[in-house]
């Protein structure tokens, strides 16, 4: 909401604007001051027009939506990378801000201050509950860095949801590729039935679930966000092994959007 002061400001201005150049530039004026009230850059008119929004495959007919509300962290690099090998499974870095993601109304990231377990019991630097506690930042002691190899951390929702979108964070303070990266959703806590994937991106089936038809991906600030479509469950897994940049997996932070399961 705009202080008295600056309203009283932007009198003054209009009225300069009016002596000059009459009623049709005082319009001007008030549309441009409403405009700057009402838009934003990730959501405002013009950014959707140049990104138009994406609906969640789970959202069904008729049903109400919202966008997605994430709040990112710093970018720690702002170039394209330059040195990470070209693949054909890799996804052209584009650092364009992210189009305005729907999900149906009252989802909420049910993951934030859950309970995580993970392949790694001991993991190298730490704690698995840095996962979900809401800190992004790509700073020394924000992440969670497990053994090298396939590893997997797990968060626990403690209920059962349907899921509609999943944001992961790995370190992203230099541009990396991770690789293998499968998130999955089941109500069985040792994933061995009921379990969906959401997202694989193993081409080569090295992790051993299957190749995956997914793009690996520049690590950015901006995370990966997941469609998860409606899946439902009460625990989420999500599977890595190593990046460009070293062989060890670092994760930062995991969010899961959704809403209880009917």
């Amino acid at each position: 909401m705009r202080t008295d002061r600056h309203h009283t400001l932007a009198v003054m201005a209009l009225t300069a604007v009016f002596a000059l150049t009459g009623p049709a530039g005082a319009g001007l004026l008030l549309a441009a001051e409403k405009e700057s009230e009402t838009a934003s850059p990730e959501t405002g008119p013009t950014a959707q027009a140049v990104n138009p929004p994406v609906t969640s495959k789970g959202v069904a007919a008729g049903q109400a939506t919202q966008a997605l509300d994430v709040q990112l962290p710093r970018a720690k690099f702002t170039e394209t990378p330059q040195d990470i090998r070209p693949s054909p499974m890799l996804e052209p870095y584009a650092p364009a801000p992210r189009p305005p993601f729907l999900v149906p109304k009252g989802c909420r990231n049910v993951a934030l201050g859950k309970p995580v377990t993970s392949s790694d019991r001991v993991p190298i630097i730490g704690e698995l509950e840095m996962v979900t506690d809401g800190d992004k930042e790509a700073d020394d002691g924000s992440y969670v860095e497990l053994a090298p190899g396939r590893q997997w951390v797990q968060i626990d929702l403690k209920a059962r949801c349907a899921l509609y979108a999943v944001l992961v964070w790995h370190q992203h303070g230099v541009p990396c590729v991770y690789h293998d990266v499968v998130v999955q959703v089941s109500d069985n806590p040792d994933f061995v039935e009921g379990v969906t994937t959401v997202y694989n991106n193993d081409f080569d089936n090295s992790a051993g679930l299957g190749i995956g038809k997914d793009l690996e991906y520049v690590e950015d600030y901006r995370g990966r966000l997941i469609d998860a479509a409606g899946a439902k469950g009460r625990y989420v897994r999500l599977y890595s092994a190593g990046s460009t940049a070293n062989d060890q997996n670092q994760v930062i932070e995991v969010e899961v959007h959704g809403k209880p399961a009917s």
